[in-house]
C-alpha cells in the first residue's frame, strides 16, 4: 500500500490555507480489505491525506520565514469527526488552514468534503523535525513539486 494520499495541492498561501484532492479510485490498495463488495475509504487514511496537507502548509509556513531544514511530524489529532463515508469514485476535497507555526511546531484546522458535503474534519498538531540530509531534502521537493504541478523538476 503506498501512503503518499494527496494526488494535487490545487492552491498553497503560507501561512493561510492549503487545498487539495485525493480522487479516491476503485484501484486504490485499500479497497483490496475494505471492505469486499462495500468498499469504503478507512477513516484513518482521510485523516493522513489531511495531515500530508497540513504538513506541507506548515512546512511552506516555515520556509517563508526562512527555514528550509523542516519536515512536519503529525504528533496529535484532535476534535476529529467523521460525516460521511468516501467511497471509489469520489472527489475528497482538502482544506488546511493554519492555526499556528512556531520554531517547535504547527497547528491546522482540517476539512475534507465529497460534493460539497463534510466527510471529516480535524485538528492536526505537527512538530518539526530537523532534516540534514540532503537527499532527503532533494525527495521532499521532488514530491512537493509533483504535487503542485504534476510533474517532477527536469534534472
Amino acid at each position: 500500500m503506498r501512503y503518499v494520499l494527496l494526488d494535487r495541492i490545487t492552491r498553497l498561501v503560507p501561512a493561510e490555507v492549503a487545498h487539495g484532492v485525493k480522487c479516491v479510485s476503485l484501484s486504490d490498495d485499500i479497497f483490496a480489505d475494505h471492505f469486499p463488495g462495500h468498499p469504503i475509504m478507512p477513516g484513518a487514511l482521510i485523516v493522513e491525506a489531511l495531515a500530508q496537507l497540513g504538513g506541507v502548509l506548515v512546512e511552506a509556513t516555515m520556509r517563508e520565514r526562512g527555514r528550509n531544514d523542516l519536515h512536519a511530524l503529525l504528533t496529535m489529532i484532535d476534535r476529529t469527526k467523521f460525516r460521511r463515508m468516501v467511497r471509489p469514485g469520489d472527489k475528497l476535497e482538502l482544506e488546511a488552514r493554519l492555526i499556528t507555526a512556531r520554531e517547535e511546531g504547527g497547528q491546522v484546522r482540517a476539512t475534507a468534503t465529497v460534493e460539497g458535503q463534510l466527510a471529516a474534519e480535524a485538528e492536526l498538531t505537527f512538530a518539526f523535525a530537523e532534516v540534514k540530509s540532503e537527499k532527503l531534502r532533494a525527495r521532499r521537493r521532488e514530491v512537493l513539486n509533483v504535487w503542485l504541478t504534476g510533474a517532477a523538476e527536469e534534472p
